[in-house]
């Protein structure tokens, strides 16, 4: 029970590891707040956690994060741990491919993952600097630190988040808020297969060749799930990690060393 009556809020707590982390955060005795864009999603992940509160919020638009963090006010008295997942969902791209529509689509990535993060630290912050204490919990990626082709818009919205959160830990330390990263590399899923059929297709193997390929190049010759990251996540925003701030946990199992 390492979140016991802590008040949890999750961003981006749709299918995937913000339901995962909705879950375990709920069974490691927290009181969860999730929310998401779309209101059958985020109705969802909270039927299947017990006592979660749901809460339809689009984190790039400033008065949807204060509505959600009036609700946590006026419900809870405020967050204690504050998850902030919310992801874009985007396509390889090269930049000098890029028409139009996908230069907006780019902007609007990045204003998910990077100003999103920073709406819902501005907005839900405040409660915990008042309390003096509170955990925060970015989720980053690998990508953060190691960009690759066609995913410039995802890469440069996880940098943002990475150095944006060594600025709050520093502006609210203190305060007693710690503000720190999960950075996941790969997350065994459905996607993922997805992506490495289409490879195998592509190069004419099948799909176990490319699966053992890239699980070979991985130090744990393994790949990391969504409960993985999910307790990463756990034990930061826990006061197991009391004197921990301004870190970035990586969880990749190994595939790329920082």
């Amino acid at each position: 029970m390492l979140l016991r009556d802590k008040v949890a809020v999750i961003t981006g707590a749709g299918p995937g590891l913000g339901r995962t982390l909705a879950r375990l955060m709920a069974d490691e005795g927290a009181r969860v707040v999730v929310a998401a864009r779309t209101a059958a999603t985020v109705e969802r992940t909270a039927a299947e956690v017990p006592g979660a509160r749901a809460v339809v919020a689009d984190v790039s638009r400033p008065e949807d994060v204060e509505r959600l963090a009036g609700l946590v006010a006026e419900r809870f008295g405020g967050a204690d741990v504050l998850v902030n997942a919310a992801f874009p969902g985007s396509y390889r791209r090269n930049v000098l491919d890029m028409t139009r529509a996908d230069l907006a689509a780019w902007r609007a990535a990045v204003d998910i993952a990077a100003y999103g993060t920073l709406l819902a630290c501005r907005f839900i912050a405040p409660h915990m600097v008042a309390r003096g204490s509170g955990a925060i919990v970015n989720v980053t990626s690998m990508s953060s630190r190691a960009g690759y082709a066609g995913r410039s818009d995802y890469a440069a919205g996880k940098a943002a988040v990475h150095l944006l959160s060594h600025c709050l830990a520093d502006e609210l330390g203190p305060y007693g808020v710690r503000v720190n990263c999960v950075a996941p590399g790969w997350i065994a899923s459905e996607t993922l297969d997805e992506w490495m059929r289409a490879r195998a297709a592509a190069e004419g193997v099948t799909f176990e060749e490319i699966r053992a390929r890239d699980v070979s190049a991985m130090a744990l010759r393994r790949i990391a799930t969504e409960e993985d990251v999910a307790r990463a996540v756990i034990y930061l925003a826990s006061d197991q990690a009391r004197s921990v701030t301004g870190a970035t946990l990586d969880v990749n199992a190994g595939q790329h060393f920082s």
